[in-house]
C-alpha cells in the first residue's frame, strides 16, 4: 500500500472528501459508485466495476435473470 500523505477529517455525518487529485489520478467522476471493504483494521475503496458472478470478469456484462453474467459464462450455462 503507498501512502499519499492525504489526511481528511470526518464530519458530524460520517463523511469525507476524496481530494480532486485522487479522483482524477483514479478515474472517479462524481456520478460514480464506490464499493467498500474492509482488511482487519483498513477500509478499501474501489470504483465499483460490475462483474460477472460466476467469474468475475468485468468485459460483455449483460443480466440474466436479473444477475449480471458474461457473454463466456452464458454461453457455457446454454451449453449444459
Amino acid at each position: 500500500m503507498k501512502s499519499t500523505g492525504i489526511v481528511r477529517k470526518i464530519d458530524s455525518l460520517g463523511r469525507f472528501v476524496i481530494p480532486i487529485e485522487l479522483r482524477n489520478v483514479m478515474d472517479i467522476s462524481s456520478t460514480d459508485a464506490i464499493e467498500i471493504f474492509t482488511d482487519d483494521d483498513k477500509i478499501i475503496l474501489k470504483k465499483y466495476q460490475p462483474a460477472c458472478i460466476f467469474c468475475g470478469n468485468a468485459d460483455n456484462i449483460t443480466y440474466f435473470k436479473g444477475k449480471l453474467i458474461c457473454k463466456d459464462c452464458l454461453a457455457e450455462l446454454k451449453n449444459d
